[in-house]
């Protein structure tokens, strides 16, 4: 074994005990899946980003963006994001990713070009829902992809690594206005706002040919043409060992998997209420520093935000590679949880010293690492059934974009910068609901093996393969009721093998 190798397992990148031949997998997968996954979540981000850097670099008075203009402009392109998200995972599980995916990128690569020549507020409205509509592919659809070729012990790193991209494109978008603005505001009588999102679009429609190159689609419908037919054999026994299901079709019984099963209400509530109680490290947070315009200088702002990035970013990977070291999500994320109340209880008080509303601010970025352990979460709960697992991340993240849509607008209007008590107010409530709600889902799991419903263990016995990891998910439950499932893990088990014809 050589030291990278050493270091790798050191670091649990790879499980002990993983053989030389899934190492070689394991490497390969993480190159193909990571690298596509990451560039299309990078270049959307950096696109999304655009809005809110070029309205600080004069888009705002360009178009006179006065009042709530911006957050209706931001809650247009989540209008758009939502509408198609839940068919487009849906119809991602049947098309081939490796064009599918491309394809849309290409598409909101487009739209965001068009937004660089919008002339009116109208026009402004009109391009962002066409960017979120055609977008709306690229995090679930490539959430579904990371999630589909990992094990237990593995999803928690690849997660992190493909969240944090995320601040990554912020932070990198930040510098892009600034450049831009600097050198080339002004140039052909185009202000330099402008420049931004045409910039945005040179990157993001080349690199939309990655993906048609390394997008490998899912393990049993992958003709990636980097793995080996043994490669691919072994990459879907692997998962099948660890209780994660091959395909077994969308068909007319795809919304009774979903909505008859307590897992999607439950992460529904749960993810979303994780997903929105750190939003004051966002917008709120540089409003503040916007306030702040007598004690810092635009660079300084800058730097400012970045901070806040750079430590979601750390907590991220943090967070990731601890949850797979202590093989829970929830554990993690109950940290997460009382770092949330903290900081938006502090924010909330407001008339605290200037370095503590810094701790808050920062520690809500320090905070949103955890939240990338949702969808991962909400993966191993519906290892059973692949279409469900992806249609449920859409359904989920759907709750997200709505919300989004509405609270900011109501709980944070703009005209009540930087103060925002009603959204304060809202954040401390829904962080409360939240930690008292985070450990619903493993208490409902526990119930169900009690009864002797365990759909990890199904998957494997109807593979026929030897089981691998999944001691954790029978722990306390006696070997003879999972032997004997009772009537309704058998009726749950029909209506899971259900295909319509």
């Amino acid at each position: 074994m050589g030291a990278l190798d050493r270091f790798a397992e050191f670091i649990d990148w790879y499980p002990k005990g993983m053989s030389k031949e899934e190492r070689h997998l394991v490497f390969k997968i993480d190159w193909l899946v990571l690298s596509f996954s990451c560039i299309a979540f990078f270049t959307k981000n950096l696109d999304v980003s655009a809005l809110s850097n070029a309205y600080y670099a004069g888009l705002g008075d360009d178009l006179h963006l006065d009042g709530n203009k911006l957050q209706f402009a931001t809650s247009m392109y989540y209008v758009g994001y939502a509408i198609f998200q839940i068919p487009s995972n849906i119809v991602l599980t049947r098309l081939p990713a490796e064009y599918y995916l491309p394809a849309f990128e290409v598409m909101w690569g487009l739209f965001t070009l068009g937004t660089a020549f919008v002339k009116s507020y109208n026009q402004l409205l009109v391009m962002r829902f066409f960017v979120g509509f055609t977008a709306t592919a690229c995090w679930v659809g490539n959430a579904h992809i990371v999630n589909s070729w990992y094990t237990r012990q593995e999803l928690g790193k690849r997660n992190a690594i493909y969240g944090c991209v995320y601040p990554l494109g912020a932070m990198f978008a930040g510098y892009l206005q600034a450049a831009a603005y600097n050198n080339l505001n002004g140039a052909h009588g185009m202000a330099g706002w402008r420049w931004l999102f045409i910039i945005c679009t040179i990157i993001t429609i080349p690199c939309a040919l990655i993906g048609v190159f390394f997008c490998p689609n899912v393990p049993d419908r992958t003709r990636s043409r980097y793995l080996t037919e043994r490669e691919k054999q072994l990459a879907v026994e692997r998962l099948l060992k660890d209780g994660f299901a091959k395909t077994r079709g969308i068909g007319r019984s795809l919304f009774r998997r979903i909505f008859g099963d307590w897992r999607i209400y439950v992460f529904f509530v749960v993810g979303n209420l994780y997903w929105m109680t750190p939003y004051p490290s966002g917008l709120p947070y540089g409003l503040w520093l916007d306030s702040q315009k007598e004690k810092y200088s635009p660079a300084m702002v800058n730097n400012l935000s970045t901070i806040t990035y750079a430590a979601t970013i750390v907590s991220t990977m943090v967070c990731g590679f601890y949850s797979d070291w202590r093989q829970n999500r929830w554990e993690t994320m109950l940290y997460g949880g009382i770092l949330i109340l903290i900081c938006n209880v502090l924010l909330l008080v407001w008339n605290v010293p200037g370095g503590a509303k810094f701790f808050a601010f920062i520690g809500l970025g320090v905070a949103n690492g955890p939240t990338n352990l949702i969808v991962p979460w909400l993966a191993e709960f519906m290892s059973h059934d692949l279409e469900a697992r992806s249609t449920s991340i859409a359904i989920v993240n759907v709750g997200w974009v709505v919300i989004n849509c509405v609270v900011p607008i109501i709980a944070w209007p703009i005209p009540s910068a930087p103060r925002f008590l009603g959204g304060y107010i809202w954040s401390v409530v829904m962080s409360v609901v939240e930690i008292v709600l985070l450990p619903l889902p493993m208490i409902l799991e526990r119930r169900e093996l009690k009864r002797g419903i365990n759909y990890a263990r199904m998957v494997v016995e109807e593979s026929g393969l030897a089981p691998a990891g999944l001691e954790e998910k029978t722990k306390g439950v006696d070997d003879q009721s999972l032997e004997e499932p009772t009537r309704a893990a058998n009726e749950k088990e029909v209506e899971v093998n259900a295909i319509a014809v």
